[in-house]
């Protein structure tokens, strides 16, 4: 994926960088995939604030996407690369051969033209999609489940992946882009490769308004805020946090706290921890 920049000639262009989405090759969406996507403002329904600087933005429509890939030995061809305005990743849209049209997350280096299939058990090409343990160590795959036919729920932003390590017993060990280790059971599927638009966090937005067009309102520092609204509010001039740590306007320590639960069924499938050596 190519970066474009801007002439300056305004001050919020001069470092303003975009995609230049060589790689989508269908500009509008397929209408039998789309969903409506209701805006709450971040509230619930009383009216009331539960997640802040949530509102405006531009309205879209949901790309229905296949992450469960359960049509098994059904060929599937790459008609397009579409741009997806929910996601950091672009999608790819497949056509099966018994006619049914669906959306994946695209991967690098998976061309228009492509075919594709999934199963327990399938090449090693980029695109396909099987489970964990017919998937030879050292490769590079993205969209992996924690729970057999539930879903991808890993590795699906731009650029990431996760590789395979190793097998043992009902368990196969996969280091995951933030670095952790961790045991994934075996019959839980992945699809090759690694997700695409690589770049992304390449692109500066150059100005607020790209961050409204998305949805997002304006964050205020605590420290601009009286006592009353927040525990880093009030005094003269700048003043310091005034406390032990950092906290949330709700009171709770928001530096040096490990917020994972103690008794969490999952850790015992957690061979390091990331930021570990």
């Amino acid at each position: 994926m190519a970066i474009k920049t801007y002439r300056p000639y305004t001050p919020s262009r001069r470092a303003m960088t975009t995609s230049a989405y060589d790689e989508i090759t269908k500009s509008t969406p397929e209408k039998s995939l789309l969903a409506p996507m209701k805006k709450t403002g971040g509230r619930n329904n009383q009216g009331k604030i539960t997640c802040r600087h949530i509102g405006g933005g531009n309205k879209t429509r949901y790309r229905i996407i296949d992450f469960k890939r359960r049509k098994d030995n059904i060929p599937a061809t790459v008609k397009a690369i579409e741009y997806d305005p929910n996601r950091n990743a672009n999608i790819a849209l497949i056509c099966y051969a018994d006619g049914v049209k669906a959306y994946i997350i695209e991967p690098q280096n998976l061309p228009v033209g492509s075919v594709i299939v999934s199963g327990e058990a399938t090449d090693i090409k980029v695109g396909n999609c099987c489970e964990l343990k017919n998937i030879p160590d050292g490769t590079f795959v993205h969209n992996v489940e924690l729970q057999p036919g539930k879903g991808a729920q890993l590795c699906r932003a731009a650029g990431t992946s996760a590789q395979v390590l190793g097998s043992e017993g009902n368990y196969v060990t996969v280091r995951l882009a933030s670095g952790e280790v961790r045991k994934i059971l075996k019959n839980c599927r992945a699809t090759i490769g690694i997700v695409g638009n690589e770049d992304y966090n390449l692109i500066n937005l150059g100005k607020a308004g790209k961050t409204r067009y998305k949805g997002i309102r304006p964050t205020v520092r605590g420290s601009a805020m009286n006592p009353c609204d927040h525990p880093h509010g009030g005094g003269e001039g700048k003043c310091p946090v005034g406390r032990d740590a950092p906290r949330s306007p709700w009171g709770k320590r928001v530096q040096g706290v490990k917020t994972r639960r103690l008794k969490k069924n999952s850790t015992r499938l957690i061979v390091r921890r990331r930021g570990q050596k």
